[in-house]
């Protein structure tokens, strides 16, 4: 029964954790995945300890990692006899996506192949995540259902970033085992699918062929080894009321999102006669269904969704972090189209639209966000993107059109409306928020009155005629004593 034990140096060594426990192999892959913070700077040793259960040897082997993200690193262990190895140490290592969700599924099986000779098959599912050099990496198990040949095995709970470390279209490979006692898994079949694929929930689509190559090669009259078919799949976001969610509400200092919308807005709406603004959640289940939404009313109220001030909104926010359910996937179109709408009915200049966006970078909809993009080029708004959090935001970058201009189905857009910056790059080292959020606020707003320009001169819309000048009554005024 072996096991590795993961020690981390950073100023002296430390034990960082360590993987579950396989029996019956001298091959074991360990589904047990560890997160470290990477620093390109800093020299990180790490040093794997392979170990019987019992503790009958300790073998380890000290080294330094390279770069995060493409690393394929060998480690030989020492078996304490002159010129002999006992085995290799695989390790592979990527750099995380951002991606905070976690998706419950479930699966059965129906006719699979009977492996047992006396009985039918004790069948387990193996989850394989391909990397990004095109190999495959274990990423879970189920349990092992016994002696049937349609197995229903319980539903199970992993992160995204696990499962396809956030790219939806990444291949996962899935292996079905008949197990056996001695750790001789008999194979049964595999199949392939996506997360993408996976989301469409319970189909036709999302039933699977389980094949097994070297059977179909022998059989002519082949066709599979059972059908795989998928059950629930349910996307659960990181709970707010959690410290590691952007949106966790510390009692003592304004959340990520918070701070951006309270920097961008104090300054805005002061350009805003009415000072009611429509505040709009995306990603999330509504109450009392469940019902997932990228349009609805933060206040509750989708006939008007209109906010009092900035304050107002802020409230609205917190307030619907307390009634809705954070769930992905993460829509901006629905939300840009919605703006688009209002925008389209101005066309003489009174009005003019700024949309302000605060994302965590992770964004599911990107063609059709890039084609509402270009759409609303043409409309008499602006649109506004704070990231925020540690997210690498290349999805976010290239909606602005700084550098080159953002196109749909080879259309591109007629003039530059989207401005993006990363909350991060304005964090006061000495924890002042107010400096903080001034200086988000002066970047983020910077490019808004050359788009607002832009728009007005393309259109020929001339400021609207100055108001005459005060004339002081001719007369002295009267009072009344």
């Amino acid at each position: 029964m072996f096991f590795i034990v993961l020690f981390f140096c950073h100023t002296f060594f430390f034990q960082f954790g360590r993987t579950e426990v396989i029996d019956n192999t001298l091959n074991p892959d360990f589904v047990r995945k560890f997160i470290l913070d990477y620093f390109f700077e800093e020299r990180q040793n790490l040093r794997f300890d392979f170990r019987l259960e019992k503790l009958l040897c300790i073998l380890s082997h000290n080294v330094a990692e390279s770069r995060v993200g493409k690393i394929i690193v060998f480690f030989f262990a020492d078996s304490g006899i002159p010129g002999k190895k006992c085995g290799t140490i695989i390790v592979k290592a990527e750099e995380l996506n951002n991606c905070r969700e976690s998706v419950m599924m479930q699966f059965c099986g129906n006719k699979l192949d009977k492996k047992d000779f006396f009985g039918k098959s004790d069948p387990f599912l193996v989850f394989h995540r391909s990397n990004e050099d095109g190999t495959f990496t274990i990423c879970h198990k189920t349990e092992v259902v016994k002696n049937t040949l349609n197995p229903v095995w319980q539903a199970f709970k992993i992160p995204v970033r696990a499962l396809c470390n956030g790219d939806y279209d990444r291949t996962i490979k899935v292996e079905v085992y008949d197990w056996d006692r001695d750790g001789s898994h008999d194979f049964i079949g595999e199949f392939s699918t996506s997360y993408r694929e996976l989301s469409r929930g319970q189909s036709q689509f999302n039933v699977y062929e389980v094949i097994n190559l070297k059977k179909k090669g022998k059989k002519k009259k082949y066709l599979n080894s059972g059908t795989v078919s998928h059950q629930i799949f349910n996307i659960e976001s990181c709970n707010p009321a959690q410290p590691t969610s952007l949106h966790y509400m510390n009692p003592y200092q304004l959340n990520a999102y918070a701070m951006a919308l309270k920097a961008v807005g104090e300054i805005i709406q002061d350009y805003d006669s009415d000072k009611m603004f429509p505040a709009l959640g995306f990603g999330a289940k509504l109450p009392p269904d469940g019902r997932v939404s990228h349009e609805f009313a933060l206040n509750g109220n989708p006939q008007n969704p209109y906010c009092a001030g900035i304050e107002g909104v802020m409230e609205a926010y917190y307030q619907s972090l307390k009634s809705v359910q954070l769930y992905g996937p993460t829509n901006f179109s629905p939300v840009i189209n919605h703006v688009a709408r209002y925008a389209a009915s101005v066309k003489d200049g009174s009005q003019y639209f700024v949309l302000l966006i605060i994302t965590d970078g992770v964004i599911s909809d990107m063609a059709q966000t890039k084609e509402s993009i270009v759409n609303a080029a043409c409309l008499p708004m602006s649109i506004i993107i704070v990231g925020v959090g540690p997210a690498e935001f290349d999805a976010m970058i290239e909606l602005d059109g700084d550098e080159v201009r953002i196109s749909s189905r080879g259309r591109y857009a007629e003039r530059d409306i989207v401005q993006f910056v990363p909350f991060r790059d304005y964090i006061d080292r000495t924890g002042n928020h107010i400096l903080s959020m001034a200086r988000l606020a002066k970047d983020v707003l910077a490019e808004i009155p050359d788009q607002f320009l832009s728009y007005m001169k393309t259109r020929g819309i001339k400021p609207s005629p100055a108001p005459p000048p005060y004339t002081p009554p001719s007369q002295p005024l009267q009072t009344m004593i």
